[in-house]
């Protein structure tokens, strides 16, 4: 099940081996899986972006409330 979530803070993915890359502020749904969250945003320019993102990590940007979940 999809839900909603808002980007209110530093968040970031790891493409690969690649360097960290930011999530834009704003809005993103997020499916989440037994062990990971599947996050999927628009960007200021219309640009699509996904990425999925270890469970754990997920919880902690919630935590810290770095991303806020839609009730």
């Amino acid at each position: 099940m999809t839900q909603h979530a808002t980007v209110t803070d530093h968040v970031t993915y790891r493409p690969g081996d690649g360097a960290p890359l930011q999530i834009p502020l704003g809005p993103i749904q997020v499916e989440l899986a037994a062990d990971s969250a599947t996050l999927s945003w628009t960007d200021e320019n219309g640009n699509a972006g996904l990425t999925a993102i270890p469970l754990t990590q997920y919880k902690e940007y919630v935590q810290q409330k770095r991303i806020t979940v839609q009730a």
